[in-house]
């Protein structure tokens, strides 16, 4: 007899656990670990769907209590053993069910019907950017001769990594320095050795230009996941990987667990961006999980970025990590480009009131009259930050969450009479959206008025003061359309525009020549956050924002627009001095120890009941507290920045130790004593995150 251990698709972590089933005969020789089947599960026999783990010919049960397995899920693609053993990592090093962890390595769920009609993802970027024609069917017919094509630092790079057997890779490359192109001889090497590569991106607007300049070099020899593709694009793109017919997946993170059965490069371009860790459960650095996984399979990580994380570059000075450094642009003639900072302080104090400095006012009509093109840097999307009255101070406020509302410069469509009403007012954690209010809902005053900027108030601003300037604006509200990203970056790259607005999705390893102004208008933004790690974040952004100016033969500038200039973020961003400010912020975590100088254990807690949520948070923190002796810090239980969001109440709790060990051991704790009794009010989920 064979029986097959079974993870059933429910989340319930009193249900996270393998099943015993039977195999009927008939299906012996089609059933592994991996293939997803359906079963009768509970006294009803309820036909439920689960995923093959483990097969045996013992069961160690009667055979009158194990129920056979119904069928077989035609069509549905299986997992490989190895992603089982990702999924398994991931459910203990995480804290989450085994089945959450599964759902999350697998990109596709369920065979989508064929249609002749489908455009395949990779052939549609290219077809927007104008390329695709001649190379969609192969990769490009002359393939340029390795000494060309790299410069002596970048063949160095090549080499050092080669040659890396054991160490994941850190390569740090300043802005413009052809990271890419190594990426490229890389990958080439291991196309050549019959080997796969996954190439990882921070977010799906760096899509389009990494696709394009991929396609180039291995034509449709290149697949493309993320979100934005529909279900049958995915599933197109999912098969290819399955059949061998690709060498390359691009994508964010979810591009990580692509079935390649020959998998022998990772790379995760831009490693320093949060977006890398999971924000759901399970919330799962993707850095630590793509080093799991070319453990598993001898494949080599490389890790790039031009403002390595901290914890990636202490790494490297510690020597697990092997470091490779490209110092110098790539493109010849290029110059790195010239930085300004103008204190808005000054500004403000001369008179001008503008969301322009005299300096980036005169630069941007410098650019226009000379028919090149500029990037505007905000990282604030909508029209204003906040709606508040000048009379009393109130401000407006989502009502599902613990946060003020953005105003929006659109209109709010009222949805029972599809009238327009007034200005758009929109919660960015929820979508709860109302119209703008003509008068003070506390005091009745008419002083209610939108304060702050945004992307969309820096365009408007740009249309008044620059008429003739041809305008284009990338954020979350003008991305929502299928291939929005595709569209406006080529657009910008056809120079249909002049300039291009938009918030930190247009920082991040763009390329456009003709650019010759960066203005980064309100770099103070990311600094004043409760975040321990946010003069890190400002120093990436503004080093990222830099970097997009003078990558062609045209030198380019940079006005970085600050209330704070003399912070060292700012100050060591302007100055390209990252070996500085690495040691001006690794002070600061080593004095209040922070990571990478410890680990740290984020435990979110939350409920729709803030009595349920206070009894199981203090739990949790006395679960943590027994550690205490044997060096682990809580801090906490607090309310979290924002402690209402989608009517759930939010709690943090955040715990410190040297050993990884330990912490791991407290997760566990709080694990199985944070959970309310049977009789409270409503639910506690909790999430864990270990940095």
């Amino acid at each position: 007899m064979l029986y097959a251990e079974i993870i059933i698709d429910i989340s319930a972590e009193e249900l996270d656990k393998a099943f015993t089933y039977a195999v009927p005969e008939e299906l012996w020789d089609k059933l592994y670990p991996g293939v997803r089947v359906n079963v009768p599960f509970g006294n009803g026999g309820r036909k439920r769907k689960g995923v093959v783990i483990a097969l045996s010919t013992r069961s160690g049960l009667a055979d009158d209590k194990i129920k056979y397995i119904d069928s077989l899920i035609e069509g549905a693609p299986d997992i490989e053993q190895e992603l089982i053993r990702l999924a398994d990592y991931m459910s203990k090093e995480y804290g989450c069910t085994m089945n959450q962890a599964l759902m999350t390595v697998l990109p596709v769920k369920a065979k989508v019907r064929k249609n002749s009609r489908r455009k395949d993802a990779v052939e549609t970027i290219r077809g927007i950017a104008g390329d695709g024609s001649e190379c969609v069917s192969g990769a490009l017919t002359e393939e340029p001769e390795e000494k060309a094509f790299l410069n002596a630092d970048q063949l160095k790079a090549v080499e050092e990594i080669r040659t890396e057997n054991t160490r994941p890779s850190l390569l740090y490359g300043i802005t413009g320095s052809g990271k890419t192109r190594v990426y490229i001889e890389l990958i080439r090497g291991m196309q050549k050795a019959g080997k796969q590569s996954i190439v990882l991106i921070p977010e799906i607007s760096l899509t389009f230009q990494t696709v394009t300049e991929l396609a180039r070099y291995f034509g449709d020899k290149v697949a493309v996941m993320h979100s934005k593709l529909s279900a049958g694009e995915r599933y197109d793109q999912f098969q290819k990987a399955v059949n061998g017919e690709i060498d390359v997946m691009v994508g964010p993170r979810s591009a990580l667990f692509t079935p390649f059965k020959e998998l022998g490069l990772i790379i995760i371009d831009e490693e320093h961006e949060r977006t890398y860790q999971s924000e759901t459960s399970p919330r799962y650095d993707t850095r630590a999980v793509a080093r799991k996984r070319a453990d598993m399979c001898g494949a080599k990580l490389v890790l790039g970025s031009a403002t390595p994380s901290l914890e990636s570059y202490t790494k490297a000075l510690k020597g697990e990590y092997a470091l490779h450094k490209l110092l110098s642009r790539a493109h010849k003639g290029a110059e790195l480009p010239k930085i300004s900072v103008v204190d808005m302080r000054t500004e403000l104090a001369q008179g001008n009131r503008s969301i322009f400095s005299e300096t980036l006012h005169e630069k941007i009509s410098e650019r226009l009259d000379r028919g090149e093109q500029i990037m505007l840097f905000i990282n604030r999307r909508g029209y204003a930050g906040f709606v508040s009255c000048r009379s009393c101070g109130h401000v407006i406020k989502c009502p599902h969450c613990d946060v003020s509302m953005t105003a929006h410069n659109n209109w709010y469509v009222d949805p029972r009479t599809g009238r327009k009403e007034a200005a758009l007012l929109s919660c960015h954690y929820c979508g709860y959206t109302r119209p703008m209010p003509k008068i003070c809902p506390e005091c009745k005053s008419s002083y209610i008025a939108p304060f702050g900027t945004g992307t969309q108030k820096l365009e408007q601003a740009v249309r008044n003061t620059f008429p003739d300037a041809r305008v284009l604006r990338m954020d979350a509200d003008t991305t929502t359309s299928k291939n929005a990203y595709e569209r406006i970056l080529s657009d910008f790259k056809a120079h249909k525009a002049d300039i291009l607005i938009g918030t930190q999705m247009i920082v991040k390893g763009h390329d456009f020549e003709n650019v010759t102004l960066v203005g980064i208008v309100a770099a103070d933004l990311s600094l004043n956050t409760s975040e321990y790690d946010a003069s890190e974040r400002s120093y990436q952004l503004i080093t990222q924002a830099a970097g997009r100016s003078g990558r062609g033969e045209r030198t380019g500038e940079v006005v970085i627009q600050s209330y704070d200039p003399s912070h060292y973020a700012i100050s060591c961003a302007a100055g390209r001095d990252y070996e500085s400010f690495y040691e001006r912020e690794m002070s600061y975590r080593r004095l209040l120890n922070y990571p990478p100088e410890t680990f740290m254990l984020f435990v979110r807690l939350r409920s729709e009941d803030e009595q349920t949520l206070e009894a199981a948070a203090k739990k949790a923190a006395a679960a943590a507290e027994a550690y205490e002796p044997e060096g682990a810090e809580v801090i906490g239980p607090c309310n979290e920045a924002i402690y209402k969001i989608k009517d759930n109440y939010r709690k943090i709790i955040y715990i410190k130790n040297k050993r990884h060990d330990i912490i791991t051991k407290i997760r566990e704790d709080i694990m199985s004593h944070a959970e309310p009794d049977a009789s409270a009010p409503a639910r506690v989920y909790i999430n864990f995150d270990i940095r």
